[in-house]
């Protein structure tokens, strides 16, 4: 039987709804006590008494399996919202009519290299400079699985697969070429085959896939008959040029964020010269998440930024 309202209210550990929030997104308790700092009978502990609060299995899990039950991911969401509501308080008690202060979380893939988005950022921190901001890179599955977390206001990414909850427009595009390094033996040769590539070992992103998010950059490789073997794959866009310029093999890299690494000699451009494979970089956000006035201000002058200027202006090639 349900317990009175009033009385559940007052007898409710708080504590105990922060944690389902992690153990659903970290879709285990052993990960969501290694998130928390917290032992895993604890965690058992306080899924058990949540799940008498609510009179109800919250969670089906056992050595090989987990999932959330259609009661859980009803509680999840209404956690969610309720812990936005409560995170945004501090803001709201800060923001005093023409002062505007508080904190951006924006979650980014890591080669975002991105002039308009930095005039965007510039000009907002010139209109509001005692907001603050913090960048957490990541790959981009993880960029937008912040998100919807509601760890970050906002994120820059590639997109792989659409998140059926969050919006997508994109920000700007960027070119893509195959790069060597100093130590390759293509490395200073000028008017090459893109036939002399079809047996090189290889250094890519991992969503260099057909189905991923590089998808135009692995379509060209597969038209192209490259066949060496893959030597080394990062989500990070330094790891991979770490390889590259290491020896390790040729690979894709943006085009107009390895401009001083040509000019430097770490870096030397292979063909195909023209017609660079295109990839999308792409503004994500969950359109109906409860924002702070600082945070819904960034997302509307991004949004309309974007709206304003050309997407041939936003192409880096």
């Amino acid at each position: 039987m349900a317990r009175p309202r009033r009385r559940f209210v007052w007898e409710i550990d708080w504590n105990l709804l922060r944690t389902f929030i992690v153990i659903v997104q970290e879709k285990g308790l052993t990960a969501a006590g290694d998130k928390l700092s917290l032992k895993q009978p604890t965690i058992s502990n306080a899924l058990r008494r949540l799940e008498t609060h609510m009179d109800c299995r919250l969670i089906e899990r056992n050595a090989s399996h987990f999932s959330v039950t259609p009661a859980g991911q009803r509680l999840f969401s209404e956690c969610v919202a309720l812990f936005d509501i409560v995170s945004g308080l501090p803001q709201q008690m800060e923001e005093l009519p023409g002062h505007l202060a508080g904190h951006i979380e924006i979650a980014l893939a890591s080669h975002v290299v991105c002039p308009f988005f930095d005039e965007v950022l510039a000009a907002f921190h010139r209109a509001f400079p005692q907001v603050t901001l913090s960048m957490t890179v990541a790959a981009s599955d993880d960029v937008a699985e912040s998100v919807w977390n509601r760890d970050a206001c906002l994120g820059v990414c590639l997109m792989q697969e659409r998140h059926p909850k969050l919006e997508y427009e994109v920000l700007y595009r960027e070119g893509f070429g195959y790069f060597c390094g100093a130590r390759h033996p293509l490395f200073g040769q000028a008017d090459i085959p893109l036939s002399a590539l079809r047996a090189e070992s290889y250094v890519s992103f991992k969503t260099d896939q057909m189905n991923g998010a590089l998808g135009p950059v692995a379509l060209l490789r597969k038209q192209e008959g490259f066949e060496g073997a893959t030597i080394g794959t990062s989500s990070h866009l330094e790891e991979v040029k770490r390889l590259i310029v290491a020896g390790f093999g040729f690979g894709p890299l943006p085009i107009h964020v390895v401009e001083d690494d040509l000019r430097a000699g770490r870096l030397w451009r292979l063909p195909p010269y023209d017609n660079a494979p295109i990839v999308d970089v792409h503004l994500v956000y969950d359109h109906v998440a409860r924002r702070s006035r600082a945070e819904s201000i960034l997302l509307a002058e991004l949004r309309q930024a974007i709206a304003a200027l050309p997407l041939e202006e936003r192409t880096y090639a």
